[in-house]
């Protein structure tokens, strides 16, 4: 799901987008994009939709000036970039939860890196393609410096736009330092392409030296600085998800106390999703989209589709150990259907329905004829099957709240 959002900074109202699961937000992120890019842009995006899918909320902004964003880019610099990026960080916490997660795009990279300290609630930080020091963006420009010195301002072309660089910009960069990253005390992940022709894999370097631990390197490999290939920033945000997972907050799960053997159901949204809890162990259960659930979870047939396939395959598993079969793997895939019964004594007047459990077994080892037919006959003795088809009933009662 996916809020516009505003909030203000240094007397300008910014805009951003926040992106999050339907379901539990495991923590909050903030994404800072790269210099003079916006919060729309291909990887922000992409990054974005991942981390949802790890229960992670994102919020994407456009700095001062830029994209959808009020002020004047001129006026603006690193150090009131980074104060944007504390003003987002506010918003977070007075709005909605203060972030856990950091994440900056180039320029972005060296402004979370800067804004790290301001935020106690930040736990992890990542950079994507950022120079060690954001002094490095005067590259972007650097033939109009004299120009910018001598007039105070001077209009340059970035990328296929043009922005005005006024001195007290250049002034900003160079009072600069980056004594703060070694000073972090939080986790750091810096992920570089090697072979980024915008910054050097060696700011990669000088950041992760200047760091202390715990810190981590991933290679981009053959991303580019604006990693805008779909797979370098699904691979991006994958890798991220999957190292901050070990310093974030764990999602929040309903802790019922359930007797062993039972199995409680419990609503979520008083929709279609269920809190679904035993004794040990916690998980969700939901519809599908196009019946008007979220999709959070396994629906109640694939549930009963998943207990009649995990029960086959750990009884098949059992008895090949035991009798030592060369059984390298099992493979169980399943489906529901159900068919009307034409042939059977008043079925012209009231056609009776019967549900159909179909179930494919793939066995796969060097195993001969006779011991195959023995492992699908034993399949049939498998104790969820034997339930599904003898004599069963359901025992309902109400119980006081």
């Amino acid at each position: 799901m996916r809020k516009k959002v505003e909030f203000t900074s240094q007397g300008n109202v910014l805009a951003g987008l926040l992106e999050y699961p339907e379901t539990d937000v495991r923590c909050y992120a903030l994404f800072a994009h790269c210099f003079t890019c916006g919060k729309d842009i291909a990887a922000a995006s992409r990054i974005s939709s991942a981390l949802i899918k790890k229960g992670i909320a994102v919020l994407r902004f456009d700095f001062t000036g830029l994209g959808n964003s009020d002020g004047d880019f001129s006026n603006t610099h690193f150090s009131s970039n980074v104060q944007d990026l504390i003003a987002a960080a506010e918003f977070l916490g007075q709005e909605y939860q203060a972030p856990a997660l950091l994440i900056g795009h180039s320029l972005g990279g060296a402004a979370v890196l800067s804004a790290a300290s301001e935020l106690s609630s930040v736990k992890a930080i990542v950079t994507l393609g950022a120079p060690h020091s954001a002094k490095h963006v005067v590259h972007n420009f650097h033939t109009s410096l004299d120009e910018i010195n001598q007039k105070g301002e001077a209009e340059v072309s970035l990328g296929l736009r043009k922005f005005v660089i006024k001195k007290q910009f250049i002034t900003d960069l160079e009072n600069q330092t980056e004594d703060h990253i070694k000073n972090l005390r939080k986790a750091l992940l810096v992920m570089h392409s090697p072979v980024d022709e915008t910054v050097n894999i060696a700011e990669a370097e000088k950041i992760y030296k200047s760091a202390m631990h715990p810190k981590s390197f991933i290679s981009l490999d053959k991303a580019d600085h604006l990693i805008s290939k779909k797979a370098d920033s699904e691979y991006a945000a994958e890798a991220i998800a999957g190292w901050a997972s070990r310093y974030l907050p764990e999602l929040e799960t309903k802790n019922e106390k359930v007797s062993s053997g039972h199995v409680l159901v419990e609503e979520k949204d008083h929709v279609f999703l269920q809190h679904v809890s035993t004794d040990n162990h916690y998980w969700l259960a939901d519809e599908p989209k196009s019946v008007g659930g979220a999709d959070a979870g396994p629906d109640p047939y694939e549930h009963l589709l998943a207990a009649l396939g995990t029960c086959t395959s750990m009884t098949l598993r059992m008895y090949a150990n035991r009798k030592k079969l060369p059984l390298d793997n099992i493979r169980v895939e399943l489906k529901h259907d159900r068919e009307y019964i034409t042939d059977c004594e008043g079925c012209e007047e009231k056609p009776l329905k019967m549900d159909n459990l179909h179930r494919e077994i793939t066995l796969v080892g060097d195993l001969t004829e006779s011991e195959r037919k023995r492992l699908m006959e034993i399949a049939d003795r498998c104790p969820v099957h034997q339930t599904l088809e003898g004599p069963m009933r359901v025992l309902t009662t109400a119980k006081e709240s």
